[in-house]
C-alpha cells in the first residue's frame, strides 16, 4: 500500500514525487541524495484521531517537532531532516494524481483572467505577483547562547541553532483546481472573535478573483453540516461586501459538533471540494480529522484552516486575529477600573480578561495600560493569604498609593477554586472554569473586612463586549491577508494545513505542528519580565 494512503496528512510524497521532495529547500542540504521515501516513513507516527466534537487539541496524526515544547520534551534530539519533513505542508498530489494548470488569479483586477491569458485590460504587466514554489520562511531567528538566556527556546542542551524552514504563503503560478468546478464552503467554529467577518469577506472576494461562483457558508459551526434545521448560506461578492463593518460572524458560531464521519458524509452530499475552517486548536483538530477522512474515502477535497483564537494561544504564530483588538478594547476596562480605584477611598479595581490557558491578553493589556499593579495569568501560580500572598501586597498598595488595580486572566488561579469545580466541560471539551474575578473580589473584600480597613472594590468583566466588537485596523489587515492566503493555499493544492504569520511573514503550516498543545506565556520570557517591571509586583509564592 502506498505511504500516502496510510498517512494522508503526514506530508510524505509518494514514490513518484520523490525527486521533487529531495530537491526541495525544505530538506536539509546535508542530506544524502540517496535518501528514500521509505526511510523517511519510519519517522512519522500515527496516533488515533477521533471526531472533532470533543474539541480537544490532543488528536495528532504525526509527531510535532515545534521548539515550543513541554518541559519534559524540551531536549529531545531533533534533526534538521525532522524539521524539513514535519513542516512540509501536505499536498493533494500526495494522494491523488492531479496535473496543475495555470493560475486564473490576478491581483490587479477583481475579475478572473480569461483562460489562456496572462494579461488583461486593467494591466499589461503582472510583475512579481506570484511566489515561487520553493520560497521559504525561517521560523526562528534568534540564536541563544545558553538555555539560561531569558526566553531561550533550545532544542538541545547546547542550544544549537536549528534552521526551521516553512512554506511561504501566497498565490502560485500553478493551481490544482478548475475554478468552474470548485464548490467552496466556509465554516466558523468556537466562540466569537473580532475579525471573523473580515476573514469570511476576504475568502469570498479572493475566490471570486479566481473565478469561483459556487460559494456557501456553513451555519453555526460544525453542527451546520448535519442539523436539519440549519441551511447553507449562499455567499457572493455582493453579499459580503460590507459585513466587515460589523462584529460577530455572518455565519454564526457554535462549539462542538458531530462525528467526523457525519461531517464528511455531508461534504460528499453537498459536493464540497474546498473547505475553509476558522477556529482554534479544537477546531483545527476537527479540520485535520476531516482532511484525513476525506482522503481515506478517496475524496478530492482540500481542507484549509485559518487560526482564530482571541487568546493568541496557537503555536508558532506571531499573533492570531482578534488578539490585537482584544488588547486595545481591554484598555477601556482597565482605565475604568483605574478611575474607580483612584476616585474611591482605598479603591481596588479588578478586571477579568480572556485567557483560559494562556495569559497573553492580560499580560499585553497590563503592559499597554501602565496602570495595572498586579497581573495574574494561568502560567504563574499565586497565593492569596500569608505574608507573601497577593492580599498582603494589595494591602501594601492601599497603604502607600491609596489604590490598586488588578488584571487577571480567566484561567488564572483555578487551583484556588478546586473545591468549587465539579469536573464539568463545555461542548468543546474544555473544563468549565471557576470565575476567578468573582472569587478575587470576594477574597479582597473579606481580607479588608477581617483587618477592619474599609476598601471599595469594583469588579469589571468586559469579555463579551470585547468578543463581539468590530476588529481594529491592525487586525483587519491581518484578517484580509489570512483570508486571501487561505484561498491561495487551497488552489495551490495544500490541505490539512493552516495559514498564519510567523516571524513577520505569512506562512503555510501543517495542522499537527500547531495543535500539539496550547501556546503559553513563558514566565522566563522577556515580555513577562517587561510586564513585571511595569506592574512592580513581587512573586506571590
Amino acid at each position: 500500500m502506498a505511504v500516502a494512503s496510510l498517512f494522508p496528512s503526514s506530508g510524505l510524497r509518494v514514490d513518484g514525487n520523490a525527486t521533487n521532495t529531495l530537491s526541495s529547500p525544505f530538506v536539509s542540504l546535508s542530506l544524502p541524495n540517496s535518501l528514500s521515501i521509505r526511510r523517511r516513513k519510519s519517522r512519522t507516527i500515527a496516533l488515533a484521531l477521533n471526531q472533532p466534537d470533543s474539541g480537544r487539541s490532543d488528536h495528532v496524526v504525526r509527531k510535532a517537532v515545534s521548539t515550543e515544547r513541554r518541559e519534559e520534551e524540551r531536549y529531545s534530539t531533533i534533526s534538521e531532516e525532522d524539521y524539513a519533513e514535519n513542516f512540509r505542508p501536505p499536498h493533494i498530489t500526495d494522494v491523488f494524481d492531479i496535473s496543475p494548470r495555470p493560475s486564473t488569479f490576478c491581483a490587479k483586477t477583481s475579475l478572473p483572467l480569461p483562460e489562456g491569458r496572462t494579461t488583461n485590460r486593467f494591466s499589461n504587466d503582472l510583475g512579481k505577483m506570484f511566489i515561487h514554489e520553493d520560497d521559504r520562511v525561517l521560523l526562528k531567528t534568534i540564536k541563544y547562547a545558553s538555555p539560561a538566556s531569558a526566553g531561550a527556546e533550545c532544542v538541545d542542551r547546547d542550544c544549537n541553532f536549528h534552521h526551521q524552514w516553512v512554506a511561504r504563503a501566497g498565490p502560485r503560478q500553478k493551481i490544482y483546481f478548475d475554478p468552474e468546478e470548485v464548490n467552496a464552503a466556509i465554516v466558523t467554529c468556537g466562540g466569537l472573535c473580532p475579525g471573523l467577518n473580515d476573514v469570511i469577506r476576504q475568502i469570498v472576494l479572493t475566490l471570486d478573483c479566481y473565478g469561483v461562483e459556487n460559494i456557501r457558508g456553513i451555519p453555526n459551526g460544525y453542527r451546520g453540516f448535519f442539523e436539519e434545521n440549519l441551511h447553507d448560506i449562499p455567499l457572493s461578492r455582493e453579499i459580503v461586501q460590507n459585513i466587515h463593518l460589523e462584529g460577530g460572524s455572518l455565519l454564526g458560531v457554535s462549539r462542538g459538533g458531530s462525528k467526523t464521519a457525519d461531517i464528511v458524509d455531508s461534504i460528499k452530499r453537498k459536493g464540497i471540494n474546498m473547505l475553509f475552517v476558522l477556529g482554534g486548536n479544537g477546531t483545527h483538530a476537527g479540520a485535520l480529522a476531516i482532511h484525513n477522512e476525506c482522503h481515506k474515502r478517496g475524496m478530492k477535497v482540500v481542507v484549509v484552516g485559518v487560526p482564530k483564537t482571541i487568546d493568541n494561544d496557537i503555536l508558532l504564530m506571531d499573533r492570531t486575529f482578534g488578539f490585537d483588538t482584544a488588547v486595545e478594547e481591554a484598555q477601556k476596562a482597565i482605565m475604568t477600573a483605574y478611575i474607580e480605584a483612584t476616585s474611591a477611598y482605598n479603591g481596588v479595581g479588578i478586571v477579568k480578561l480572556m485567557g483560559r490557558q494562556s495569559g497573553f491578553i492580560a499580560m499585553h493589556a497590563s503592559l499597554a495600560s501602565g496602570q495595572v499593579d498586579v497581573c495574574l495569568i494561568p502560567e504563574v501560580k499565586f497565593t492569596l493569604d500569608g505574608p507573601e500572598g497577593m492580599l498582603q501586597h494589595i494591602q501594601y498598595l492601599l497603604e502607600t498609593k491609596g489604590r490598586a488595580v488588578i488584571c487577571v486572566a480567566e484561567g488564572a488561579g483555578q487551583d484556588l477554586m478546586a473545591s468549587l469545580s465539579n469536573g464539568a466541560t463545555d461542548p468543546s471539551g474544555n473544563p468549565i472554569l471557576g470565575d476567578i474575578g468573582v472569587h478575587l473580589t470576594k477574597e479582597v473584600k473579606r481580607h479588608f473586612k477581617d483587618i477592619g480597613v474599609p476598601a471599595d472594590v469594583k469588579y469589571i468583566d468586559p469579555t463579551y463586549m470585547i468578543r463581539a466588537c468590530r476588529a481594529n485596523a491592525s487586525d483587519r489587515i491581518l484578517c484580509a491577508v489570512l483570508g486571501q492566503n487561505a484561498v491561495h493555499a487551497g488552489f495551490a493544492g495544500f490541505t490539512g494545513i493552516t495559514v498564519g504569520i510567523a516571524n513577520n511573514h505569512y506562512v503555510v503550516l501543517p495542522i499537527p505542528e500547531v495543535i500539539s498543545h496550547a501556546r503559553n506565556v513563558d514566565p522566563n520570557s522577556r515580555m513577562w519580565h517587561r510586564c513585571l517591571t511595569s506592574t512592580g509586583q513581587p512573586d506571590f509564592a
